[in-house]
């Protein structure tokens, strides 16, 4: 099966005329996904529609859904009554914490299309493979298998295979997707849900291991920014932990209010 690679290694080609305009990346953050589709509500009252989307970990999964046509009011509410950001369940063997497959059944029920290439809105899902060491950006073949290989923190969830390699959350190598969009969008915007924040306490061991992956994603990010148009970060996020599905509705309503107050110049 061969699905269609980008990598941070390749260049595109595309001549401006064959350019889509707007272009939006939505980077992970875990429950604070919810509040990529507050940004996305707000930005659609703006009459700002993408053209071509990329994301990867909570934003592949808010992206995948967006992407097949559907609105982020609809969205939100079957994150919530799905459960998406819940994850119980324990893997063995213990190539990982806990499982996610409950994500990946679903993408399958709730997402009219099979493969990637389908969308009705072109769409990118970042992902780490483990087993060449560099990230890669896929836009065609099994949605649900490689949405939930981009949303696999490492330890934390068990690896997806495809191809024979083992792939986890993109955000290893690039937690703010815009490479893929590159040389294709007129006008770029990203939107980040992860800014900086501090921690009384860390407890147990999965707390441990994602504030160590936020740790590491968010330095390799600072630099990626630049390469953005319009940059959407709502600081009032990091009050936040990316586990607390409880305050969904808190979290689309701060994605909403920061962006309906933002000028957004295109």
């Amino acid at each position: 099966m061969g699905y269609q690679i980008f990598s941070t290694l390749i260049t595109s080609n595309q001549t401006k005329n064959s350019m889509s305009k707007i272009g939006l990346v939505l980077g992970g953050g875990g429950a604070r996904g919810f509040a990529l589709l507050g940004v996305v509500k707000a930005l659609y009252e703006k009459n700002i529609f993408p053209d071509m989307i990329s994301g990867v970990s909570a934003g592949a999964l808010a992206g995948a859904f967006l992407a097949d046509g559907k609105d982020p009011d609809t969205i939100h509410e079957l994150f919530k009554h799905t459960k998406f950001f819940n994850f119980p369940s324990i893997h063995l063997p213990m190539t990982g914490l806990m499982s996610i497959d409950h994500i990946t059944k679903a993408m399958e029920e709730h997402i009219s299309v099979k493969d990637l290439k389908d969308l009705q809105i072109p769409f990118f899902a970042a992902t780490s493979n483990l087993n060449a060491g560099h990230i890669e950006y896929f836009n065609q073949g099994p949605l649900s298998t490689i949405i939930t290989a981009s949303a696999s923190i490492p330890v934390v969830f068990a690896p997806v295979k495809i191809n024979g390699n083992l792939y986890a959350d993109g955000g290893v190598f690039d937690n703010l997707p815009v490479a893929p969009l590159l040389g294709k969008c007129d006008k770029i915007i990203a939107v980040h849900v992860t800014p900086f924040q501090h921690l009384d306490k860390i407890g147990n061991l999965v707390q441990i291991a994602t504030r160590t992956f936020h740790l590491m994603v968010n330095a390799s990010t600072e630099h990626i920014k630049q390469k953005c148009d319009v940059l959407i970060e709502p600081t009032e996020l990091t009050k936040y932990e990316i586990w607390d599905v409880s305050k969904a509705d808190e979290m689309f309503a701060i994605g909403y209010q920061f962006t309906k107050k933002m000028e957004i110049l295109l």
